[in-house]
């Protein structure tokens, strides 16, 4: 089998850039280790950024999110006691949607499936092959079958575990990253949301997290060690835990019920770079992953498929390779400065053991000026709405 782009993955970037490139005419097929079901199961991210909404649209793939999804205004930055309001569109112009990725993955799945794209499921032992040359290809087995997908180029979709980054180590590969000493004890539950919009508390017992999938669907996080096991939370103890980090008036206000989803995520900042080797490009979390304070991985995931598109569009359409030449340098340049953003949200949010009372006085004051001080503001709100690609 032969296609102009082999997308490894079928996660929002892989199926973003699917989909654009379907819409331009020009070839792919995707392919995916997983079945839909288990792609359709994972509950990540939902606030997405107005540069990603506007890309879902180009895909054909936005009518639901326009309908259904919560256009967002601001936040709440919560410490001492108090809450405190970020005014997103005051300070910046722009909104951010709240709209679950897996809806986003269904929108996109939906149209795919609708306009005739090619994705292989439970591809198994996918590998990438001679991506330095003129004549890459793509091997994978399916249902005891060994194939090949021979292409013009290889797009790396497949996140931080994939076959993707494995294939560039040894060529060239640098890799940076800070794991930090804490994870996010997070709960999905079918209760309203306490707040319209969501809510970031600091708190001497931890960083808390209030936020919604939809007006009847709630997420909520708080800060664990990454010695806590789920297992050890019950219900109960997470909403009493959640209610002591937040101000009094916001925790009497909650409505608490049954999880239907409740893990424990570790959080890191990684950066592998270059993201271009000759052929095969590396996109999403194949390429960074940031810590969720920050709402930027899949957005980050977004603005690489629009650089990627552009020059993969502009290699077609014009015959020429400056987009694709300068992907690695657009697309690092824009994950660096939210890598920036997402570490020092982290740093400013949650508790570190290693800091005590003095650090802990260090982030109230740091928080104090950032509600008081209309630069601080906007400058938080302009990176929180997402930067320019």
């Amino acid at each position: 089998m032969r296609t102009q782009v082999a997308i490894i993955g079928s996660g929002p970037s892989g199926l973003l850039l699917g989909q654009l490139l379907t819409n331009a005419g020009i070839d792919n097929v995707i392919l995916e280790r997983q079945t839909r079901d288990y792609v359709l199961g994972r509950i990540r991210a939902g606030v997405l950024e107005e540069g990603t909404t506007h890309m879902l649209d180009e895909a054909g793939a936005g009518e639901r999110m326009r309908r259904q999804g919560l256009p967002h205004e601001g936040f709440d930055l919560t410490f001492n006691g108090r809450r405190h309001n970020i005014h997103l569109h005051e300070l910046t112009g722009k909104r951010v949607m709240v709209y679950g990725q897996t809806e986003v993955t269904r929108d996109l799945m939906d149209k795919r499936l609708s306009t005739g794209g090619v994705t292989v499921y439970e591809a198994a032992h996918v590998e990438p092959h001679d991506f330095d040359g003129a004549n890459p290809y793509v091997t994978y087995e399916k249902d005891g079958v060994t194939h090949r997908l021979d292409c013009d180029f290889i797009a790396g979709c497949d996140g931080f575990h994939g076959a993707s980054r494995k294939a560039v180590e040894g060529k060239g590969l640098e890799i940076f990253e800070r794991v930090y000493p804490f994870g996010w004890l997070g709960i999905v539950a079918d209760v309203p949301p306490v707040h319209h919009e969501l809510i970031y508390a600091n708190h001497p017992r931890g960083f808390a997290l209030c936020s919604m999938r939809s007006p009847t669907r709630s997420r909520y996080y708080v800060q664990c060690t990454l010695e806590d096991k789920v297992e050890e939370w019950s219900d109960d103890r997470f909403w009493d835990e959640l209610r002591r980090r937040l101000p009094p008036e916001t925790a009497e206000t909650m409505t608490t019920g049954p999880s239907i989803e409740k893990s424990i995520a570790p959080l890191r900042s990684f950066v592998a770079e270059p993201m271009r080797f000759g052929r095969l490009f590396l996109v999403g979390d194949a390429a960074h992953i940031v810590p969720p304070t920050g709402a930027k991985g899949l957005n980050l995931a977004a603005s690489d498929v629009r650089y990627l598109f552009d020059g993969l569009r502009e290699h077609y359409a014009e015959k020429s390779d400056a987009g694709i030449d300068v992907y690695s340098q657009k697309a690092l340049s824009r994950v660096w400065k939210a890598e920036r953003f997402s570490a020092w949200m982290t740093s400013t949010m949650h508790r570190f053991d290693d800091t005590g009372p003095f650090g802990q006085r260090i982030q109230e004051a740091e928080l104090d000026y950032l509600v008081h001080s209309q630069a601080a503001s906007a400058s938080l709100a302009e990176n929180y709405v997402g930067l320019p690609y």
